[in-house]
């Protein structure tokens, strides 16, 4: 769960913004250990969507990686509680509406590229999701 910033009251996953000469993958390692106390092992980059938002010019671009092994035990920190939720439990309805879109395909192994644009009250006004077979 975001408890602050962008997405906060959302399910959501672990990440944030890449710093100056700083790698993504670097970036996704620091994020993990400071969001949830852990340390990733075997990390794989499965998928990168950009996000538009109505009226405003910035993209998000989010870079996604799978990891299937970690050191640590998740804790929770000033910006997020992480919990586990089996797959047929996941909270879609509590999460960014593109989640049921990209989630199943990350879920299921594949490597995708997606782009999503939002207008008003977050509803998704378009999409565009691809499976690839590198990133």
């Amino acid at each position: 769960m975001k408890k602050r910033g962008f997405g906060a009251g959302r399910w959501n996953g672990f990440g944030g913004k890449v710093l100056p000469l700083e790698k993504v993958e670097d970036a996704m390692e620091r994020e993990m250990q400071e969001e949830a106390g852990v340390e990733l092992k075997d990390l794989r980059k499965v998928g990168i969507i950009d996000f538009e938002f109505k009226d405003n010019p910035e993209i998000l671009q989010v870079h996604l990686f799978r990891s299937n092994d970690f050191f640590g035990e998740p804790i929770e920190s000033e910006e997020m509680k992480p919990q586990w939720f089996h797959v047929d439990e996941i909270p879609f309805d509590d999460m960014w509406p593109d989640d049921r879109y990209w989630i199943p395909l990350f879920l299921s192994g594949k490597k995708f590229k997606g782009k999503f644009l939002f207008g008003e009250s977050d509803v998704i006004s378009d999409k565009e999701l691809v499976e690839v077979e590198e990133i």
